[in-house]
């Protein structure tokens, strides 16, 4: 169990303690590697609260895709959905994904709901290439990143993670998108699937002594 001040634990990704605050930006050409990874760095300990915007799985696959990593992580998940409808009180669905003002404030309220059982959260993004292909203008995608993404790291006790697929149509140049968010982030995980069952994480702003990671997935 995570305690007070610690960083938010990964241990079956070999990383080291992720300190509060940070921002990871998660890429890769595989998406089942990467939901794996988004996953492991999603599932929270006890003291934790995981909250998802998820746009290609619904909000029960997400929290059995957590409770895989860490048992009893999907019961301490929020899910704000674009596949599949609201169930109960964790998830939520989303009517437009395209209306980022609204999906910011939704996902938000999601935050600050979670932090009403627990100081220590983890918010993530799976997948943000969809999001992009959705609207006309990548800056639109920068904006809500800054304005709710990230700035809600800035207001508590949390690490936030955002999940880019490579391989996605986004309307635009997808090696100048990850330039341009990498300034906004505070760490850059690459993954690339090396076989089925592993893959190979180049990490660059966490505090590693090596650069590249093999995982299991």
């Amino acid at each position: 169990m995570s305690l007070a001040n610690d960083g938010f634990e990964t241990p079956s990704l070999s990383l080291p303690p992720i300190d509060s605050g940070t921002s990871i930006l998660l890429t890769g050409d595989d998406t089942e590697a990467l939901q794996s990874v988004f996953s492991h760095l999603m599932a929270a300990d006890d003291d934790e609260r995981s909250i998802v915007l998820s746009t290609n799985n619904g909000g029960r696959a997400i929290q059995r895709n957590l409770n895989d990593v860490r048992t009893g992580a999907g019961s301490r998940a929020s899910v704000l959905t674009c596949e599949g409808p609201a169930v109960g009180d964790d998830v939520q669905s989303v009517d437009d994904i395209s209306d980022l003002t609204r999906l910011g404030m939704d996902f938000s309220t999601l935050v600050a709901s979670a932090q009403q059982h627990s100081d220590r959260f983890r918010s993530g993004i799976l997948l943000c290439s969809t999001i992009a292909s959705e609207v006309d203008d990548t800056r639109s995608l920068y904006r809500f990143l800054n304005s709710n993404f990230l700035t809600e790291l800035r207001r508590g006790e949390g690490i936030g993670v955002c999940a880019l697929d490579t391989s996605a149509d986004i309307g635009a140049d997808m090696n100048s998108t990850i330039k341009g968010l990498q300034t906004s982030f505070s760490a850059h995980v690459e993954v690339e699937k090396t076989d089925p069952s592993q893959a190979t994480l180049t990490v660059d702003g966490l505090d590693l002594n090596e650069e590249t990671v093999d995982v299991s997935l």
